[in-house]
C-alpha cells in the first residue's frame, strides 16, 4: 500500500449553531467583576499587603477607562494581570492627590 492509499479522507467538523449564546445581565457582570477584584485583593493580602480591598483594585484598574468600558476579555486581563508594584504606585499617587495638607 502506498502512502496516499493509506490516508483516510478528512471528515467535516460538526459545528453547533451559534444561537445558544447566553449573555450576562449588567448586575451579573458587575458581580463577576467584583469577585475578580476581591480575588486580586486577596492575592495581594497573601503577599503581605494587608489592607487592600477589592474596591481599591477596581479603582486602580478602572482609572484607564475614562473613555468607556473595554471589551470583557481586556477588562478581565487588566484585573488579573495587575501587579503589586503598579497597584502600590497608584495607591501612593491617589493618597498624594487626596492629601488635604498638600492643598
Amino acid at each position: 500500500m502506498t502512502r496516499q492509499q493509506a490516508r483516510k479522507p478528512l471528515k467535516p467538523v460538526n459545528r453547533k449553531p451559534k444561537s445558544s449564546v447566553e449573555l450576562l445581565s449588567e448586575s451579573e457582570l458587575m458581580e463577576c467583576i467584583e469577585n475578580l477584584c476581591n480575588s486580586k485583593a486577596e492575592e495581594f493580602r497573601f503577599y503581605g499587603y494587608e489592607n487592600v480591598t477589592g474596591e481599591q483594585v477596581w479603582a486602580c484598574v478602572s482609572e484607564n477607562y475614562r473613555r468607556g468600558w473595554p471589551r470583557l476579555n481586556r477588562l478581565v486581563n487588566d484585573i488579573l494581570s495587575l501587579k503589586a508594584t503598579r497597584f502600590m504606585n497608584w495607591l501612593m499617587i491617589s493618597v498624594y492627590k487626596s492629601d488635604p495638607m498638600k492643598k
